[in-house]
Parts: structure tokens; C-alpha cells; sequence
């Protein structure tokens, strides 16, 4: 029965009119949209454990939606995906297509190419040309054993069999590579340069093959084939002479000053991706050749490229594309493999695949003088498939050159390839991080070390320190101004110079935009430390910033860039951490605070993701970590109160390592003419209860809502005495340069912290995370932490309703003695245990053991 699509109609009348909205065309086109979606996310999310691609979960995906499983029912079928329906979805599906091969352009760099040298072209053209001869015997075998593949010319199936057997998805490898951190490696240089190339020549292929294939008859006139070649060369001709000027021309009206685009350039761009495609279908190319050279010629070296994908990228992405492979899906009926010849064609097209491209790749590869080890996985790495090859096997279907069951053949060599890369690169190339186990670096100098010299006249002197380098961590342009006025806190008059390394965070997802970023700033190695002569290439706000600052406030600073997912950021940080050496990272709070409109403090959380990374870094950094929650700092909002312009920053002392290296800190602040710094310490007054408290390890507890504490053993008579002599040098040290006070307290010590934080007296309050905490802290242990990984004193300052309008630094000293940390349970008892001087370690095998924090 042959459906007349004209009398399909667009939209219902609802329900009660008695109509079914899934027998007319755009409802049921909504249905399928949401469901191709929904299950796609689905498959993404169970893939991610294994660190699968996206594309790999979206063929699946279509695959489960086809006739292979959910399709084996009718009434799904027919309700769902009804035969009249089909061109409507594949249209909609078409236009995704179009505008992601658009993306793919925008994402290839043809300068990047030009400088892949010689080495590059040659592992590509092996890569390209075994596995493509290793299609002649698959072709032979195809025409012998599969029913009806004899009726097509040989050379239109050796050709799409060859294209699909040696192509490699660069897509999808940027994004395999940026997942495993290989992007900018040495071997992941190699593998994008190898791969761009590989794109290419396959889209050169992919125009032979569609101008030899028409429609699949064996018989075609030569002459038309080469009529189509010609048009195709000389479309391309005139896109790269006639177009890529004017796309120069409306490229330079997008500046990196200016954060609005006009609208006019997106949509001549995006009617420019629509004329391209039509151009390229005229003449006998499918429209996403056209599609894909237009991306080819926009300007990949500003703004206007990457604000482009910002506008486009997740509604084709995430809405458009998958689409496209549920429509292949559809057509993808696993069951037509049958018996055991069909399944051992499987087999042989899988291993032909691997074996061709693998050790085509490999052999160059070791003649190129890579060694083996990185060799082989660059193999493994060129054998990824993707949607190229997708859409080659959805023309060859198309034009009748492929039938059902080679189709399905060999999109699941192309799934199977791609799913395997991942895991086996894994287990055969993790190149070391380099970072050392027994690194120690720390703001406090060590006392044992680093003891005063005397000289004539009684006075002392002390060794030459070294310069201080830091690492500043911001999420985005919101953490620039504080960052900057803390840095600047620390810039010490008279002290060792001050080096500042500015890491700018991104997150890697799946967008373009991501892969793009990752590319241009590529270095041998994550992250990537800024060139002092970059020409401006990396137009970042953050950047710019604070390379002002360190212009004008003459301050040693280079710029930073980690690219890199969530869960993984934080081996970014400790790594560049250790490169360079530095001895204090300071990292954003997850969390900010915004003036409203009422002049009233808003918090907005960037998301729960980067609390894990901080928490992360916290644990793993081989050198001390600060956290600034940054309520306002370096705004200003504060002078009204003080009404001057000096900067007023509080140190809250109530001892144990933490809190003497925030001390270390504070005095680098002190003397600093612009900042006036007040030392309080906290004393427990004698006899009072909270002196008799004893803390049992919890190991049950959350860490996620209960403070942990070291489980190190310490001498409680040795701290005291090391936070005398540190408060005591202080003192000698700045003499008249800052305000010590001293402040009693009985029991509870929250009240006395909050009155310092909603004074409003300082910009900044400086405390420890205090690990080890002195009895006064101790007493916290049982209070409901917000911010757990903040310590006692600094969740207090932090939490949501506490009425602290100062900003606030959280400082953990680097000590291999208290990596381990336990959530702990406090107790009383009435002996006063002032004699105990040791703290006792918690064993896991001997719950009975007491964690003395007396």
C-alpha cells in the first residue's frame, strides 16, 4: 500500500475531537524526539563508569529503538515509528546532521594540518591505505557469501568498503583523547595531527564514492562521475577564494571586547551552512560536504568561532543529532545476521579493521622513531569510527550499494571498534603523572632548620628564604577581583619575592567548544602553562586580568589553563602544583556571594562538582591549600565601614599546625603597607568543662556532614610550646606592625567567632582548618557541619546563616603526618586530664582506643 504524505497532517485537534495525536505529524514527532532523547541520556549515563564517547551510547541507543529489540513489536511500530513518519524524522534528522558536520568544520584547523609535518602524513597514509586494501579481500568475500552483493559493481562497494573500513572519526578521538588527558601529550599531538588528516582524505573519499555510487546501478556513465568530481573541485575553489574573505571580513566584527554579537552575523553564518549544503546536493554531493567546507572556512583564530558553537552547539548536539541515529537505528535489524557464516563475516570484518589500521599505523609509526609502547596505541587510537562513517554506510544503504545485512555488518564493526578503544588504550598507555610521593612544601619555615643566626650587637638574622610561588585557582571572571586583592595581601615589601601561577579551571564536557580550547592551547603535557610571548591567543578574561596585574602591581605572574572533567581537575591542580613547585594553592570556594539589588548578600553555588574538587586537592596536594570564600573582597564594599582604604585582615589563633602556618601567612600580610593585620588569640579559661572533653574516632560517621580530624599521634606539650615560639616570633618579628590581642573564652567559642565576622571590622578573617584542634575546637566536633572539608571555625565563618559579611580564608598545612583523617565523637569525663600529653592513634582493628585530644 503506498501512503500519500500530503494528506499526513501537521497537527490535531486535541484529544476531545477524537483525535490521536499519534497520527499526525508533528506530535508524533514531538513523541519521538523525547523518547530518542531520554533514551540516549540513558545509555550515556550507564556508559560514563567506562568512559565511553557519546556516540558509542546514541548508537546504541538507536539501535534498542529499531527493529533489533523494541521494534520486534509492532504495535510499537506502528504507534511510535510508522512507516509514514519516517521521512519526516530522517528530514528533521538531515538538518542536525548538517549543522553538526558544520561543527566538525569549525573544529578541524587546516593550519594545523599544514603543520603536522612530515611524520604525520606519512602514519596517516598508512593508516588510510592497508586497511583500505585490506577492503579488496572483504569485497571478494562479501560478493561470494552474502546474497544479492554481486549485483553491485565491484568498484562502487570496494570503495565504500574500503572508506568505511579505514576511516577515523576525529571527532570522537579529540574526545577520547581529552577524556583520558592524552590531548596534549606528545602521542595525542600525534594522533589529532594524524587524524585530521585522516578526516580529510575520507571526505575526499566520501565525494568519489557518492560521485561512482548514483544509484547503485554498475552501469553508470563515467562522464557524469567525472562531471560530479569537477563541480565538487570547483565548489570547494570557490568557497575557500570567494567565501573565506568574507567570513574574514564578518569574523573581525566579533572582538573579544565585546560580549554581545550581533544577531545579523549568527543567522548570515547559519544561512550560509544552509546554501552550502543545498550547492553541494545540486550538483550530485550530499548537502554535508557543503555544510562541512563552509565550516572549514570560518576563522578559527578569534572569538567568533567559539561564540558560534556557544549559540548552536547543545540544540544540535543534544536535540538534533540524536535524531540522526535513531533514524539509522531504525534501519539497523541485527537480526538479518544469521547461521554462522553471517557471524563469522562479523568477526572477519571486525579483525580486518583492527588488524589493517592497527598495524599500518604501528609499523610507520616505529620507522618514524616512536616508541613501541606509544606506537601501538596510536594504532589502537586511528582504529575509533564514529559518524562519518555512519553516514558513509547510510549513503551506500541509500544508493542500494549496501544491503541490509552488510549494512548491519559493518555498523557494528564501526560500534565495536570505537568501544574498545578506550579500555584498551587504558591498559597499555598511561603515561606518569611524575608527581612524588615524599614531596613537603609548606609556608611555615621548619624550626629545627631554619633556627636564627646571631651576629655582632646581639641581633639576629635569619637564613635567605626563597621566592614564594603560589597557585591561584579561579572558576571564572567572578573569583578574578578577589583572587587578585588576596594575592596582592601577600605581595611582602621586605620578604622573599612573590611568583603567582593563575590556573583558569574549565570543565571538559562533550561540547566542541571544550575540544576546541584543549587544541589551541595545547603543550606537551597537562596543564597548559601560557607562552610569556602568546600573541594574545588565548582571549580569556581571567587571564587578561590578571596579566594586567602583574603588570602593573609588579608581580611575577603566568597564566594557567586546566582543562579537564570534574573528577579529575584536581590531578590538574596538584600536578602543576608540583611543576612549579609552589607552596600554597589557593583554591575558590564552591560557593558566592553577590550584592543584591537591596544591597542585602545573595549566595549562589556554581555546583556541587567543584566542592569535590576542592575537597580532592585538599587530600591529594603535596604542598599546603587555602580556600577563600569570597564574599566581596577587593570590592571595596567594605570601606564605608572603616572609612579608609587600608585593608583590615583578622587572624583568628587558636593553635595546632594549621593555624601557625595561617600565621606564616598573615605575617607576609603584615607587612605589606596597605594592610593593617590583627592577631586574636583564643585562650580557654581554666576549669572550665570544654578542657575535659576527649574525642572517639566515628568512623561511621559521614564525612560529608561531620568535621574529621588527624589521626596522627602528636605531643600536645610540643604544639603548645611551638604555637608560643611562632606567636612569640611574630611578635619580635613585626614589632608595632600588628595588633596582638589575646581573648579568653568560656566553653563554646561559636558566639566569640561569629561577632568577629558580623562586625564588619575586617575584609578578611584568616583561621586554620585545625586537624589537630586544641580542646577549644575540639568542642565543635559534635556541632552539624555545611562545609565539613572547612574545619570547625571555618564552616562556622561560612555557613549560610551566619551573618558574616567578611570574606574568609581556610588554611590546611601540607604535613605528611595528617593525611589520614577520621569523623570523631566527642565525650566527657570528669578526671581533668591536663597530664596526658600524648594523643592516641585510632586503630580500625581496636575500636576501644580513645582519640585524646587533650
Amino acid at each position: 500500500m503506498v501512503l500519500n504524505i500530503t494528506l499526513i497532517a501537521t497537527s490535531s485537534n486535541g484529544i476531545w475531537e477524537g483525535d490521536n495525536p499519534l497520527n499526525f505529524a508533528f506530535p508524533l514527532l514531538i513523541v519521538q524526539t523525547v523518547l530518542i532523547v531520554f533514551v540516549s541520556r540513558i545509555f550515556t549515563y550507564l556508559f560514563k563508569p567506562l568512559r565511553q564517547p557519546k556516540i558509542v551510547a546514541e548508537i546504541i541507543g538507536g539501535i534498542i529503538l529499531g527493529p533489533s529489540v523494541l521494534g520486534r513489536s509492532e504495535t510499537y511500530m506502528s504507534h511510535i515509528f510508522p512507516s509514514w513518519s519516517k521521512p519526516i524524522l530522517g528530514s528533521v534528522a538531515s538538518i542536525g546532521l548538517l549543522f553538526f558536520l558544520f561543527l566538525v568544520g569549525l573544529e578541524l584547523d587546516l593550519n594545523s594540518i599544514r603543520r603536522s609535518g612530515r611524520r604525520a602524513v606519512l602514519i596517516a597514509f598508512a593508516g588510510i591505505s592497508l586497511p583500505f586494501i585490506c577492503g579488496f579481500g572483504i569485497t571478494v568475500v562479501f560478493r561470494k557469501v552474502i546474497a544479492g552483493a554481486d549485483k553491485v559493481g565491484y568498484t562502487q562497494l570496494l570503495v565504500f568498503m574500503g572508506v568505511s573500513l579505514s576511516i577515523t572519526a576525529f571527532p570522537v578521538l579529540a574526545r577520547i583523547l581529552a577524556e583520558l588527558k592524552l590531548l596534549t601529550t606528545r602521542i595525542g599531538e600525534v594522533a589529532i595531527a594524524v587524524a585530521a588528516i585522516n578526516d580529510v582524505v575520507a571526505w575526499i573519499l566520501l565525494v568519489l564514492e557518492i560521485a561512482l555510487s548514483g544509484s547503485g546501478a554498475s552501469h553508470k556513465s563515467p562522464i557524469i562521475t567525472i562531471w560530479i568530481l569537477l563541480c565538487g573541485l570547483g565548489y570547494v575553489a570557490i568557497v575557500f577564494i570567494f567565501v573565506r574573505p568574507v567570513m574574514r571580513w564578518v569574523a573581525s566584527k566579533c572582538r573579544s571586547e565585546q560580549d554581545v554579537m550581533d544577531e545579523v552575523y549568527i543567522v548570515l553564518t547559519l544561512c550560509g551552512v544552509l546554501v552550502s549544503g543545498f550547492f553541494t546536493d545540486f550538483i550530485g554531493i550530499h548537502s554535508i560536504f557543503g555544510a562541512f567546507v563552509f565550516g572549514l572556512v570560518i576563522p578559527k583564530d578569534g572569538d567568533f568561532a567559539r561564540r558560534l558553537i556557544e549559540r548552536i552547539e547543545d540544540f544540535v548536539t543534544g536535540l538534533l543529532l540524536p535524531l540522526y541515529f535513531a533514524s539509522s537505528g531504525l534501519q539497523t535489524n541485527v537480526g538479518t545476521i544469521k547461521g554462522g557464516k553471517s557471524w563469522a563475516l562479523l568477526v572477519l570484518v571486525i579483525g580486518t579493521a583492527c588488524v589493517g589500521k592497527i598495524t599500518g599505523t604501528f609499523v610507520v609509526s616505529i620507522l618514524c622513531k616512536i616508541p613501541a609502547r606509544e606506537a601501538l596505541t596510536l594504532g589502537f587510537l586511528m582504529n575509533t569510527k564514529g559518524l562519518v562513517e555512519l553516514i558513509v554506510l547510510n549513503i551506500g544503504l541509500e544508493k542500494k550499494v549496501l544491503n541490509d545485512e552488510m549494512f548491519v555488518i559493518l555498523v557494528l564493526m564501526g560500534l565495536v571498534t570505537t568501544f574498545i578503544t578506550t579500555p584498551i588504550v587504558m591498559a597499555i598507555y598511561k603515561p606518569a603523572r611524575g608527581i612524588p610521593e615524599n614531596t613537603k612544601r609548606k609556608l611555615q619555615r621548619d624550626q629545627s632548620k631554619d633556627e636564627s643566626v646571631s651576629v655582632a650587637g646581639g641581633s639576629t638574622s635569619t637564613p635567605k628564604e626563597e621566592e614564594l610561588r603560589l597557585l591561584a585557582c579561579a572558576h571564572g571572571p567572578g573569583n578574578v577581583t578577589g583572587l587578585i586583592s588576596l594575592i596582592e595581601s601577600t605581595r611582602s615589601s621586605t620578604k622573599s619575592k612573590l611568583r603567582v601561577y593563575i590556573m583558569h579551571m574549565v570543565e571538559l564536557t562533550e561540547r566542541t567548544s571544550s575540544i576546541i580550547m584543549a587544541q589551541r592551547l595545547r603543550r606537551n603535557g597537562l596543564p597548559f602553562f601560557g607562552r610569556k610571548s602568546d600573541r594574545g591567543e588565548v582571549h580569556d578574561r581571567v587571564t587578561a586580568a590578571f596579566k594586567t596585574y602583574g603588570q602593573l602591581g609588579r608581580v611575577n605572574v603566568r597564566p594557567v589553563t586546566a582543562i579537564s572533567a570534574l573528577p579529575t581537575m584536581h590531578e590538574d591542580i596538584c600536578h602543576a602544583a608540583e611543576q612549579k613547585r609552589v607552596s600554597l594553592i589557593i583554591l575558590p570556594f564552591h560557593k558566592m556571594w553577590r550584592s543584591g539589588d537591596e544591597g542585602e548578600q545573595i549566595m549562589e553555588s556554581i555546583g556541587r562538582g567543584w566542592r569535590v574538587v576542592n575537597q580532592r586537592v585538599m587530600k591529594h596536594a603535596q604542598c599546603s591549600v587555602a580556600v577563600l570564600v569570597d564574599r566581596g573582597l577587593g570590592n571595596n564594599v567594605n570601606e564605608k565601614v572603616t572609612g579608609d582604604s587600608v585593608k583590615h585582615i583578622c587572624m583568628a589563633f587558636f593553635g595546632g599546625p594549621d593555624d601557625r602556618e595561617a600565621l606564616e601567612l598573615v605575617s607576609r600580610m603584615a607587612d605589606h603597607p596597605g594592610v593593617n593585620v590583627t592577631v586574636i588569640r583564643f585562650i580557654e579559661r581554666e576549669g572550665v568543662v570544654g578542657s575535659n572533653v576527649r574525642l572517639m574516632p566515628s568512623p561511621e560517621k559521614s564525612v560529608e556532614s561531620n568535621y574529621t580530624f588527624s589521626v596522627a599521634i602528636m605531643n600536645r606539650q610540643e604544639e603548645r610550646a611551638l604555637d608560643e615560639t611562632a606567636l612569640a616570633d611574630l611578635r619580635r618579628r613585626l614589632n608595632g606592625m600588628i595588633d596582638y590581642k589575646e581573648k579568653e573564652v568560656e566553653g563554646n567559642i561559636v558566639e566569640d567567632v561569629l561577632a568577629i565576622g558580623r562586625s564588619g571590622e575586617y575584609q578578611l578573617i584568616v583561621v586554620g582548618k585545625g586537624r589537630f584542634p586544641s580542646t577549644m575546637v575540639a568542642g565543635l566536633a559534635d556541632q552539624q557541619a555545611e562545609h565539613a572539608e572547612l574545619g570547625p571555625v571555618g564552616d562556622i565563618l561560612t555557613s549560610s546563616n551566619s551573618g558574616v559579611v567578611s570574606s574568609v580564608l581556610i588554611v590546611q598545612q601540607h604535613d605528611l603526618a595528617h593525611t589520614e583523617e577520621t569523623p570523631v565523637s566527642k565525650v566527657f569525663h570528669r578526671a581533668h586530664t591536663e597530664e596526658t600529653s600524648v594523643s592516641k592513634v585510632f586503630h580500625r582493628a581496636d575500636a576501644d582506643e580513645i582519640y585524646d585530644q587533650v
